[in-house]
C-alpha cells in the first residue's frame, strides 16, 4: 500500500502541487481606475509537510508484496507475484536509494531551501509567509495545514498572482489576474478547482481511497485535503465573460460572481471584465 502512494504522491510533490488551498472563503475587488482588492481567509496545505507526504519518504525499506483488483481493492498475492515482486524490489534498491537522494534535494530546492523532514520547518515557512506584506495571519495547525488570512488593496497596475511565496519554486497560483491593453482583466482561480477527474490525488480510486485502507493497518488516515468554499468576484466593469452558475448578480459596487468550491465543482472559475479606457 505504501509503495503505492509512493508513486502516486512524488510527482505531486514536484511537479508544482506544493500548495494547495482546503476551506476557505475568497473574494476579489476589480474596481474603476485600476482600484482593487484581494482576500483570502481558511487553510492552506503545503503538501510537502502532510502525513501523506511522510508516508512516501523512506517507508520502503522493508519488503511486502501488494497486490490490487481493477478497483484498487486489495488482494491476496499468489506465491509468482510475490516472487516476482521481491526479484523486482531486490535489483531496484540502488534506484531508489538514488531517487530518493534526488528527490529530496529537489524538495528542499522548491522549498527555498527549508528541509521539510526538520520538525521547525513549519514555523519557518509560517516565519516567511507573515515576513510578506500581506499575510494577516499563518498558524500552523499540524500535517502540513496553515490557517490563514491573507488581504491587499491598491492600484492594480500590473498582473496579480496569488499566492507568491519568498524563496520558495513551483507553488500552483490559487488565482491570477492578468491586464490586457485593451482594457480588458483575465481572471482564472485555476487553485480553485479539486480536479477529481484530471489529478489522480483527488480521484476516487486514489491516494484517499488508498489512504483509508492504509488506515486499517495504522488505525489512522491522513487527512486529504480538497478546495472546498467560495470564490466572489466583485467588479464595476462590465462582465464579458464567466462561468458561474447563476450569473452576474447586483452588488453595491457593481456586480458580483460567485463561485462554490467543493467535489462537484466541473472547472476552475474564470472572468473576463471590460474596462472603458
Amino acid at each position: 500500500m505504501k509503495r503505492l502512494l509512493i508513486v502516486l504522491c512524488a510527482p505531486l510533490l514536484l511537479t508544482g502541487c506544493l500548495l494547495s488551498p482546503g476551506r476557505f472563503v475568497s473574494e476579489l475587488h476589480l474596481l474603476d481606475n485600476d482600484r482593487f482588492a484581494f482576500t483570502y481567509e481558511g487553510e492552506i496545505e503545503m503538501l510537502a509537510l502532510s502525513k501523506l507526504a511522510k508516508m512516501a519518504e523512506g517507508e520502503e525499506q522493508v519488503f511486502e508484496a501488494e497486490c490490487y483488483d481493477d478497483e484498487w481493492d486489495i488482494r491476496e498475492c499468489t506465491s509468482a507475484e510475490v516472487e516476482d515482486q521481491r526479484a523486482q524490489w531486490d535489483a531496484e534498491a540502488e534506484e531508489r536509494r538514488a531517487t530518493a537522494r534526488r528527490e529530496a534535494e529537489e524538495m528542499r530546492v522548491l522549498l527555498g531551501d527549508i528541509d521539510p523532514n526538520d520538525p521547525a520547518a513549519a514555523d519557518e515557512i509560517a516565519a516567511r509567509m507573515q515576513r510578506q506584506r500581506g499575510w494577516e495571519r499563518v498558524s500552523y495547525i499540524g500535517e502540513g495545514l496553515f490557517d490563514v488570512e491573507f488581504a491587499v488593496e491598491g492600484t492594480l497596475t500590473h498582473d496579480f498572482v496569488f499566492p507568491t511565496l519568498e524563496g520558495m519554486l513551483g507553488a500552483t497560483p490559487f488565482v491570477s489576474v492578468n491586464l490586457r491593453e485593451d482594457g480588458k482583466v483575465r481572471v482564472d482561480a485555476p487553485g480553485y478547482f479539486s480536479r477529481a477527474k484530471d489529478n489522480p490525488m483527488f480521484g476516487s480510486a486514489s491516494i484517499a481511497k488508498m489512504a483509508l485502507a492504509e488506515a486499517d493497518a495504522s488505525g489512522e488516515a491522513p487527512r486529504i485535503v480538497r478546495p472546498e468554499g467560495t470564490f466572489t468576484l466583485v467588479t464595476s466593469g462590465r462582465i464579458l465573460a464567466n462561468n458561474t452558475d447563476e450569473g452576474p448578480a447586483p452588488h453595491a459596487q457593481g456586480q458580483a460572481l460567485e463561485w462554490t468550491i467543493g467535489p462537484a465543482t466541473h472547472q476552475p472559475p474564470t472572468a473576463l471584465i471590460a474596462f472603458d479606457r
